[in-house]
């Protein structure tokens, strides 16, 4: 069974779509329609999510350890991350229809399933996991204020919360939400009764820090970072509203707007409430007394108990909407079981995976041994998320491409900079959670760029690619150009790819990470109908593909194709990554083929091409150590280029540890000391090994034969191909096809480029 995931046959992970699929998302059964608004859908469970356990336990604390200027210090930093996560996802919602998935699909839809899915499932244990969380959380706010209740007892507490929740949102998804109106109001009051009760004649705690909470560790700098570990998972609850984004009317509109208005009401409350405790008790009262809010708030702890218990209840409301939503998405794009993807009939709600995630969440209150550590893990692994995001933002905003039009538009360093305040906070909060957390999505990524994930929707890894290329491009027109930078960009002209792929295969190896190979095939003729081209270049790069080359292929229409070879080859390539190269196939119709191939090289010469002809010979029988025959007449006359080729060629795998020789003709025994000296000179120069082999053809025997005897037992030989003078062409072609008869494969080169005779 094959690997691969074709999203373009499952369901969509989009919301409504009044008007039909879209083009860039996946098409099928649509979710159940939306109803919810922005208050109830996105800012409430958000700024619920926000003011939750640690503004009622930990806010005093935190005041107390960092001293009231520390503690808004923490807070403005932790709210301008916060921020600036809220910005960059409302920016990317505002640039496409938001579908069910919520953070999920805002990255995947930009950078990719494999990435969307790194992100994404760790962000789904994670929101089931919070469920966990948040029902210990409440069993261990009853056992403050009930000091003695057994850990059983605590476990059943948090077993029943979580099944009470699960079959609360079973139920409805806007019933849940609209249950937690009264939650807030709840908190409201709590918030309220805390002014009322504090006593605002003189301040109480200190202004700067003195950290004498020995958890804390050095006090000072290290210290405040330490406090602000603490306090930061308090504000990441941005993701709670955007989790519902399948459920929304509008969610362009509802997601910034619920988001950022969640956001600016939980810094107004976290800045206000420090100064009001800070007014109602003294530093080591605060540090101390985790309940410090029952006995300053006015009615004391009823009406603070209500919002405290609302509050946590609202967030564990908030995971367990979210995160059957997340699987959901998943399940949409083909990275999770297909039937995860699916609504229920009845109530419109995606009740296997939040059932699922109920039992996962039930599972852990009984195994999970220490609740702290695993908050923390769970708050890096959502930092992640929120990271994620800002650098999506980020990328778009920097690349520009014509399709990021966002209703929300907001600077990329802004995003860059919330970005780099997630990673930061996650490595404060715990550093070996954080290093784990990039392995494990690392190893997700991996995982799933190895299968063959296909979307139907363009990302942003396209618009990187181009902007980074283009950046390359004005840098290196601006280069000097030297030959020691010289690069083979080959042009291959082949009418017949699949019976030529030796040709091609040799061009790629002398190319591979190097230089920019491109497969030309002509259609010569009228215009060819609409799509041919396109179809007609898809086959040819998936040929190349199979064959497991490097290179591009290109298809073109030409009325002729001996002009169209000229015309094509000054066409091709740009801003220094013009092809310099063109390499031809020996024709099959002998010297008259090899004629019109010395015709072209001619015109190719004044255009500084080169240009390489192909003979395949004999059949390759590549050895454990291959050999590379270079007939060498001297620099300028192609031998330059013709070692350098043979030189690139042994760093590859076909030819690697093969040996390179030079062999050179010449008639007298003079000639021949002053050609080994020659190369005796040469090579620790241009410091290629090579053999070397000086003939001296003192009987004149025929060149052809004598090229041909002292070429046997090697398996590529490289022969130098000049230009006749004109009216000599016929003749000198017949003389080409006499000299390659019985030989092996043969490369004949001829350079025309601007460094001719200085390659080496």
């Amino acid at each position: 069974m094959s690997d691969s995931v074709d999203t373009a046959s499952g369901p969509p992970a989009g919301a409504p779509r009044p008007n039909g699929p879209s083009p860039t998302e996946p098409a099928g059964d649509p979710p159940a329609a939306p109803k919810l608004g922005t208050f109830i859908g996105v800012f409430t469970p958000t700024v619920l999510t926000i003011l939750g356990l640690m503004l009622y336990l930990r806010i005093g604390w935190v005041v107390g350890n960092a001293g009231v200027a520390g503690a808004i210090g923490i807070i403005i930093i932790a709210n301008a991350i916060t921020l600036a996560t809220a910005l960059s996802m409302s920016t990317l919602a505002t640039n496409m229809r938001v579908g069910v998935g919520g953070a999920y699909y805002l990255i995947s839809r930009t950078l990719g399933l494999e990435f969307g899915g790194a992100i994404g499932i760790p962000l789904y244990l994670s929101q089931t996991l919070s469920i966990t969380l948040y029902a210990y959380g409440l069993a261990e706010s009853i056992q403050v204020f009930w000091p003695g209740v057994p850990p059983w007892l605590m476990t059943v507490i948090a077993a029943v919360t979580i099944i009470g929740v699960t079959l609360v949102a079973a139920r409805s998804t806007e019933l849940t939400l609209k249950a937690q109106i009264p939650v807030m109001v709840l908190i409201g009051v709590s918030i309220l009764a805390l002014f009322i009760g504090v006593d605002w004649d003189m301040i109480q705690a200190d202004w700067q820090g003195s950290y004498p909470d020995p958890d804390v560790g050095a006090k000072g700098f290290a210290g405040f970072w330490s406090v602000f570990a603490v306090f930061f998972p308090a504000v990441t609850g941005v993701l709670a509203g955007v989790s519902l984004s399948g459920d929304l009317k509008d969610p362009r509109r509802a997601i910034p707007l619920g988001a950022l208005g969640a956001v600016a009401v939980g810094f107004v409350v976290y800045m206000a409430v420090p100064i009001a405790l800070a007014f109602a008790a003294p530093t080591a009262q605060l540090v101390d007394d985790k309940v410090i809010w029952t006995k300053i708030a006015f009615g004391g702890p009823i009406l603070v108990m209500g919002g405290l218990w609302g509050a946590i209840l609202s967030s564990a409301f908030g995971s367990i909407l979210g995160a059957p939503r997340t699987l959901q998405a998943l399940a949409m794009d083909g990275l999770a079981p297909k039937a995860l993807g699916k609504n229920d009939p009845e109530t419109g709600e995606p009740l296997l995976g939040l059932r699922i995630s109920g039992v996962i969440a039930l599972v852990a209150a009984f195994l999970l041994p220490d609740l702290d550590s695993v908050a923390e893990w769970v708050t890096v692994f959502f930092l992640t998320t929120y990271g994620a995001l800002n650098l999506v933002a980020f990328l778009e905003g920097l690349v520009g491409d014509s399709g990021f039009r966002p209703s929300l538009r907001v600077h990329w360093l802004v995003s860059a900079l919330g970005g780099i305040g997630c990673f930061v906070a996650m490595f404060l909060i715990n550093p070996w959670a954080c290093l784990v957390a990039i392995v494990v999505e690392a190893l997700i990524f991996y995982v799933l760029s190895r299968r063959s994930l296909q979307s139907t929707w363009g990302d942003v890894r396209t618009g990187l690619w181009l902007t980074t290329a283009r950046y390359v491009l004005m840098q290196l027109r601006r280069q000097r150009v030297d030959p020691r930078n010289w690069r083979p960009h080959l042009l291959v002209f082949t009418s017949r790819l699949r019976e030529n792929v030796p040709m091609v295969q040799l061009a790629a190896e002398m190319g591979r990470q190097r230089g920019i190979v491109t497969i030309m095939e002509l259609l010569v003729g009228e215009p060819p109908e609409p799509g041919k081209l396109r179809r007609r270049t898809a086959e040819n790069q998936h040929i190349v593909d199979q064959a497991g080359l490097t290179a591009f292929c290109e298809v073109v229409a030409v009325r002729d194709l001996e002009a169209g070879i000229v015309d094509v080859t000054q066409a091709n390539g740009f801003a220094g990554l013009q092809s310099n190269t063109v390499m031809l196939g020996f024709p099959g119709d002998g010297a008259v083929g090899v004629a019109r191939i010395l015709e072209i090289a001619r015109v190719l010469d004044g255009l500084e091409k080169s240009v390489i002809v192909h003979q395949p010979g004999t059949a390759r029988q590549r050895r454990p150590e291959p050999r590379l025959l270079v007939w060498w007449k001297g620099r300028e006359h192609n031998g330059d280029l013709m070692l350098l080729l043979a030189h690139l060629l042994r760093s590859t795998d076909t030819f690697r540890g093969g040996v390179l020789i030079l062999k050179s003709i010449v008639d007298t025994e003079e000639e021949a000391r002053e050609r080994r000296t020659e190369f005796a000179r040469l090579l620790p120069e241009i410091r290629i090994d090579a053999e070397v082999e000086v003939i001296v053809n003192a009987e004149t025997e025929p060149v052809a034969d004598l090229i041909r005897r002292h070429s046997r037992g090697t398996d590529l030989v490289f022969l130098g191909l000049p230009i006749p003078p004109e009216g000599q062409v016929a003749s000198y072609a017949e003389g080409v096809v006499t000299m390659v008869q019985g030989l092996p494969e043969v490369l004949l080169v001829h350079n025309a480029g601007p460094f001719k005779g200085r390659l080496v």
